[in-house]
């Protein structure tokens, strides 16, 4: 059984790390930071040390568990929008590493903004197993608090999978396909939404 509980500042390295080798294969990733294994590994590491340190500095919740075998970053309701600051704190990351397709980059966050739900809702941003501790509930253990959370308050849970293998495990807790995002140039994204219960 594993144990979720929120990430400390202390564990940012190691948060980042585990969501780095589970997105490494992810379409969505390889679009944005390029196809070649070793640099594309490295700049999740950054980008994802980079959105940790966002999420926990705003207070949303960032769930992990002993060991890191899986994270999931939440952002709150009406908080899921990047500031300005966010963006720009982003770019000494963002513009190394994405390079020359920075402009599809901001192109598709735009899309994905425009399809984004406007009721209040917890947004997972995103969750990840590492490579090695799939299938030990890891997984659910980042996921369902959260979930739990919505139910005892009433809100809805928004989320895009980017891998259609992934859109079976989000419906067997409540989230169902809204549309298609086709990013410029890249993968499609399927919004997912969950009432409460």
């Amino acid at each position: 059984m594993i144990d979720a509980r929120p990430a400390r500042c202390d564990e940012v390295a190691a948060v980042a790390g585990t969501l780095a080798r589970a997105f490494h294969d992810d379409p969505v990733m390889v679009w944005l930071f390029g196809e070649r294994d070793r640099p594309r590994l490295r700049r999740l590491r950054r980008f994802f040390a980079t959105e940790t340190r966002r999420h926990l500095r705003g207070d949303d919740t960032v769930l992990t568990a002993d060991g890191h075998p899986g994270a999931a970053v939440w952002a709150r309701p009406d908080r899921w929008r990047s500031s300005w600051t966010d963006v720009v704190r982003a770019l000494p990351v963002m513009v190394p590493s994405v390079g020359s397709r920075l402009p599809r980059a901001l192109r598709g966050l735009g899309m994905m903004e425009n399809a984004h739900p406007r009721e209040p809702h917890w947004y997972l941003a995103f969750v990840g197993t590492d490579p090695d501790r799939r299938g030990m509930g890891a997984g659910r253990a980042v996921i369902e608090p959260v979930l739990d959370r919505c139910d005892a308050g009433g809100l809805g849970a928004y989320l895009e999978s980017s891998k259609p293998e992934n859109l079976p495990y989000y419906e067997r807790f409540g989230f169902g396909i809204t549309g298609r995002i086709d990013l410029p140039d890249g993968p499609p994204l399927w919004p997912m939404w969950r009432d409460p219960r």
